[in-house]
């Protein structure tokens, strides 16, 4: 049993069709999806990637 990690960048309000294009091409099982959210101007809140652990036999 191994892992991949994929760095997965993102705009939370356009990608949604590429992300799920991407979760659905993977071989093995989603473990996880972990975000990098960061702080910009004014507190607003923005996810910039997405870590995605892949479980492969």
């Amino acid at each position: 049993m191994t892992y991949r990690v994929h760095r997965f960048n993102i705009r939370m309000t356009r990608d949604q069709d590429a992300l799920e294009q991407f979760l659905n091409g993977l071989d093995g099982e989603v473990v996880s999806v972990i975000p990098n959210v960061t702080v910009h101007i004014f507190w607003i809140h923005r996810v910039d990637f997405l870590l995605i652990v892949e479980k492969t036999d």
